[in-house]
Formats: structure tokens, sequence, C-alpha cells
């Protein structure tokens, strides 16, 4: 059995998204960001394929995926309040990184397995940017499923698609707690 981590566990029990819109300055710079993404890359990946890839976006790129929304967003046509909630994810953020799913050829490798990969990704970057003491949340939305979005502003292939936007930063005000599973309902335990 390995040691206990009872920090670990304590820290993973009580972890806490911080919502983007109460994120500020100062984000990790590129040497305090180093740990949180190599604990990123440590994640499960059947197969060593590594089907996925970060795309650290700083100030500038940051200030053209907000335009971008405002733009691509008008011409898709959607409504003034879905543009606006994608630009400001962008506009608001004081540093982003976008997790990109890479589906590879691997007959031995389900794509789904791929995609999981993807998402567990996701989740231990959010993870290790909160040990690390950042405020950090995991955002999605039509900014990274609409295609042409995400092709003009990251230059996604076609093979690739957003797994999520990891916003990360210091965060002014600690949320309260939201209502977590009831155990009672969502276990079942099979001993036969």
């Amino acid at each position: 059995m390995l040691t206990p981590n009872p920090a670990a566990l304590e820290f993973l029990l009580t972890r806490r998204s911080r919502p983007a819109k109460t994120l500020t300055l100062p984000a990790p710079d590129r040497a305090a960001l180093m740990p949180i993404l190599t604990a990123a890359a440590r994640t499960p990946d059947h197969g060593k394929l590594e089907p996925w890839r970060l795309i650290v976006l700083e100030r500038a790129a940051l200030d053209r995926l907000a335009a971008l929304a405002v733009s691509q967003g008008a011409a898709l046509g959607l409504d003034p309040e879905q543009i606006e909630k994608g630009q400001k994810q962008f506009a608001d953020s004081p540093l982003c990184i976008a997790v990109i799913e890479v589906q590879r050829d691997a007959p031995k490798i389900p794509k789904i397995e791929q995609t999981y990969s993807a998402g567990a990704v996701c989740l231990a970057l959010l993870n290790a940017a909160l040990a690390a003491g950042w405020g950090a949340n995991w955002l999605s939305g039509w900014v990274g499923h609409e295609r042409a979005f995400v092709t003009a502003a990251l230059g996604l292939a076609e093979n690739e698609r957003v797994a999520g936007y990891m916003h990360i930063g210091t965060e002014t005000s600690v949320p309260p707690d939201r209502p977590r599973p009831d155990l009672g309902t969502i276990v079942q335990w099979v001993d036969a």
C-alpha cells in the first residue's frame, strides 16, 4: 500500500473552483505556471498518446479572443447575452489555458478514452492551480464548441477541439460552497 497523504486527501475533499468572474491579477507568471502545467501533464493517458495539448493565453491573446467573440458571435447570429458572455470570458480573465483535445489515430485506443484523458487534464490543471494557491475555474460555452470560433481563435486542426478553458488568477472573494452529491443516491455497492 502507498503511504497515505492526508493533506492531499483533505485538499480533494474540500477543493472548490473559484468563479472566473471573481478572478483578477496577479496571475501566475511562466515560472509559477510550469509546475501546474507539469502536474496536468501527468494525467492518465492510455497508450501514452498525449491526446491533448495546452495553449497558454496571455493578455494580448485574451484581448484578441474577446474581440473575436464579439465579431464571430454576431456573424453566427447569437443573442447579445451569449456574445457578451463569450467576450467577457476572455476580456475579464487574468490568464487562461486552453486544453485542446487531439484525437490520435490509434487502433487499440478508443477515441472516447482520448476524450476522457483530455478531460482528466482539465481537472488535473484545475486542481494543481488551486493547490498552488491560485483561484481557478474551468469554463467552456459556445467559444469552446463553435467550430468557426475555435478555428479562427486558436487555429485548431480538424482532429482537435477545446476540452476546456482554465481561467487562473487571484481570487477576490471566497464563494459559498455549493450543495454536493448525496452519495446514497449515486453509489451502488455490489458484493456478488
